[in-house]
């Protein structure tokens, strides 16, 4: 009876991203309608089977997208809402191409040297939001928007100091020396691009998400804050001290967001480097449902989402900003379906310790003596 009770679980809680995608293709195809663009053509061109470059770009979207998901998922399992990975991975990223293009170290030290930087100019940046919400009682929303737009100008202008003076219209910084560039993986024969050499660091990140926060007595103590302070700090949990930690290790991973592409694509932080990769981290999150399995298929479907969307444009002459209704459309839905499920798991619970009292009372009224 508990394995039924538990595969029903399962079932319905993997029904909540499957009842959203399709919400978000119906709402995306009335949309099509009523503007009278091509509906059909619009989903052959985003379910077309992508080429082995489009494949490429896929995965290499994807590592970038779990790494960001995951820092956003920490922050939501500790019930923190840490919007700024945005600009905690711009200050990462810039810090790291700084230090790791002034080549002090050989190679793979030098590598390491900037991986460090990144998880220690990401946390410091995080744990200011942290500070404020524990000793300020500042909304961690608020902080880290706010966090966001200086990150951004105070990136800008640092840049225009580390930036070598070129004559080009693109400013970034010193190039990282070849011995310090990760190379690529030659995983989809007959393409001269590879996917990410660091797709091992966005492995290693959703190995430790899940050990740490599932195995170890300290994700332990950051489930249970999140879930109710009162119970944590009745159980001897320090709350601002984990509010604090949660920050600065949400901020660590966030760092490293930009990693596989500083190493294995731009070589060097600049004015080109991709952005908004923090906002869709949050959007990833939420569908994978902070689980470290189900960001990674999140992760790839939201980079599919966006390769796919590259050839719309061409094929039924509709804007590929068609994706972003598509993408937030699914955000919307699956938070409301979560919601949704998790009322209904709540309502089976009930029936389950009802049932099973009223069985233990009969078991019991059949046994007195009359």
């Amino acid at each position: 009876m508990t394995r039924r009770f538990d595969l029903r679980r399962m079932g319905i809680a993997l029904s909540a991203p499957v009842l959203a995608i399709l919400v978000a293709v119906i709402v995306t195809s009335t949309i099509l309608v009523v503007a009278g663009d091509p509906v059909g053509e619009v989903w052959g061109t985003i379910l077309s089977v992508p080429r082995p470059r489009v494949i490429v770009a896929i995965i290499n979207a994807a590592i970038v997208y779990y790494i960001s998901a995951v820092a956003v998922a920490i922050g939501f399992r500790m019930n923190l809402f840490n919007i700024g990975v945005d600009g905690q991975y711009r200050i990462a990223a810039f810090a790291a191409a700084v230090v790791a293009g002034e080549g002090w170290l050989p190679g793979p030290l030098n590598i390491l040297l900037g991986l460090v930087v990144a998880m220690l100019a990401g946390g410091l940046w995080a744990g200011i939001a942290g500070l404020l919400k524990v000793y300020r009682g500042v909304s961690e929303v608020i902080s880290t928007i706010m966090l966001n737009a200086i990150a951004t100008v105070l990136v800008a202008f640092l840049l225009r100091k580390a930036a070598p003076q070129t004559g080009s219209n693109i400013v970034s910084t010193q190039p990282i020396p070849e011995g310090s560039r990760v190379g690529g993986l030659p995983l989809i024969p007959g393409v001269s691009r590879e996917v990410y050499g660091l797709v091992f660091l966005a492995v290693l990140i959703g190995v430790l998400y899940w050990f740490v926060l599932g195995k170890t007595r300290f994700g332990f103590d950051l489930r249970a804050t999140g879930r109710s302070e009162s119970a944590a700090v009745a159980s001897g949990v320090k709350v601002k001290r984990m509010v604090l930690l949660s920050m600065i290790l949400s901020g660590v991973v966030a760092g490293l967001v930009g990693m596989p592409l500083l190493f294995g694509q731009d070589y060097a932080y600049g004015t080109t480097f991709q952005p908004g990769l923090g906002f869709a981290g949050i959007a990833i999150a939420l569908l994978g449902r902070n689980h470290p399995v189900g960001i990674v298929f999140a992760a790839f479907l939201w980079a599919f989402l966006d390769q796919q969307s590259n050839a719309l444009q061409i094929t039924a002459g509709v804007s590929d900003r068609l994706v972003l209704i598509i993408q937030g459309v699914i955000v919307l839905s699956v938070v409301i379906a979560y919601e949704v499920i998790r009322r209904l798991n709540v309502r089976i619970e009930q029936r389950r310790v009802a049932q099973a009292l009223a069985e233990q009372a009969a078991t019991v009224k059949e046994g007195a003596p009359a």
